[in-house]
């Protein structure tokens, strides 16, 4: 009886050695500051907006840029670390209202339309609209799209720019999921032109010397402004946004500007 009760006292206490060693590794990996159980968010993105977010192939498959940098600087101000999930920019939206990802950051332009979905912090960046194309198309000019073919991403606000710059110049639009196949359209001449945010325009420009552009500046074009976008009614709306102000008021930000774009905003 005494050994029986021996070897089962004995099965128990080894049975809670090794539920311990099995969960000491999980609390180790969960936690945060000051022993807190550690915070991830997830940011979803579309890496093929240089120099926003995107990838260098010939270097690595990590997701780098501004925007991705600026959602590092204000998480890790806030405890939180940050997992980026990348899908095709139309949809972001709906990855947020999925609870796919925490919130997005992809130089999504805070419009009214989107607005009625999820929350956006503060404006980060601004920027201009550009007509891309074909250094050899002799398009410079909007007249010049008059009867041409011209691509925007889908769900972008450029696609709102295409249909206003379609109420007086007659034209084609042509929509894609990702940068990358609005340029190698216009490569082949399966497009005439793209509308593309000049930031990112610009760095296609580098590896691509047989296209061009120039910016819309015809005084009601509506600059293409980045925001952070959130769940609706999400305490993170607040709690980045307060992190964005001082970050961008002690100059952090315009030193990611500075990194990523050669200048100043």
């Amino acid at each position: 009886m005494k050994k029986a009760l021996f070897i089962l006292m004995s099965t128990f206490l080894m049975m809670g050695v090794l539920a311990a060693c099995g969960t000491a590794p999980d609390e180790k990996e969960n936690a945060g500051r000051n022993g807190e159980e550690k915070k991830v968010l997830t940011m979803g993105t579309s890496a093929d907006y240089p120099p926003f977010e995107y990838v260098e192939t010939a270097k690595s498959d990590e997701i780098i840029g501004f925007d991705v940098d600026l959602a590092n600087l204000i998480a890790k101000e806030l405890g939180y670390e940050v997992e980026i999930k990348d899908m095709d920019f139309n949809g972001l939206i709906g990855a947020i209202q999925a609870d796919r990802v925490d919130f997005v950051m992809a130089g999504m332009t805070p419009t009214e339309e989107r607005k009625k979905s999820v929350d956006f912090s503060d404006v980060y960046y601004t920027a201009k609209h550009m007509i891309v194309s074909a250094k050899d198309s002799n398009i410079k000019t909007i007249e010049d799209l008059e009867g041409k073919t011209v691509g925007v991403q889908l769900s972008s606000i450029q696609e709102g720019k295409a249909e206003e710059i379609g109420e007086t110049v007659k034209i084609k639009v042509e929509k894609r999921t990702r940068i990358p196949e609005l340029v190698q359209e216009i490569k082949a001449g399966r497009i005439d032109a793209a509308i593309i945010e000049d930031t990112v325009a610009e760095g296609y420009f580098k590896n691509n010397p047989d296209i061009a552009g120039f910016t819309i500046e015809d005084g009601s074009d509506e600059e293409a402004g980045s925001a952070i976008a959130f769940p609706k009614d999400s305490k993170l709306t607040e709690e980045f946004n307060k992190v964005l102000k001082e970050k961008m008021e002690n100059g952090e930000v315009e030193k990611l500007v500075i990194k990523w774009f050669g200048g100043e905003k």
